[in-house]
């Protein structure tokens, strides 16, 4: 059986948006992250590249599915980092549902980041 790239796909944050964000207006990381995400985060001292590198990650998911934010919710992804650092895709409720309609086997993400842009690339692995 030979795998299919459904779609690649980039994006990237603003890290300072981010800072503000939270900093300002008291952003609210539950509407957006997984608990264990928003554990991760506190591990990382809340930084806010880390903070940007997974939202930009969830974004560029969005995409890669050929989706946007259709039919499920941020927090229908978990990113979270391996031992090594590698960042890890799961997925819950509505989108793991779409991904089995869609035949989806991974999604892969890399994040990266400057002091002022996080960025991250997604792929979408269908059968």
């Amino acid at each position: 059986a030979v795998n299919h790239v459904r779609e690649i796909f980039c994006h990237n944050k603003e890290v300072e948006r981010i800072k503000n964000s939270l900093s300002k207006r008291g952003v609210c990381l539950k509407k957006i992250f997984t608990d264990k995400e928003i554990e991760m985060f506190q591990s990382k001292g809340n930084s806010p590249k880390t903070i940007a590198g997974n939202f930009a990650a969830k974004e560029a998911i969005s995409k890669s599915l050929g989706l946007g934010i259709r039919g499920y919710n941020f927090k229908d992804i978990k990113i979270l980092r391996d031992n090594l650092g590698k960042p890890i895709v799961t997925t819950y409720n509505n989108l793991k549902e779409i991904c089995i309609q869609y035949s989806v086997l991974e999604i892969k993400v890399s994040i990266s980041h400057t002091d002022n842009y996080a960025v991250a690339n997604a792929i979408t692995i269908t059968k």
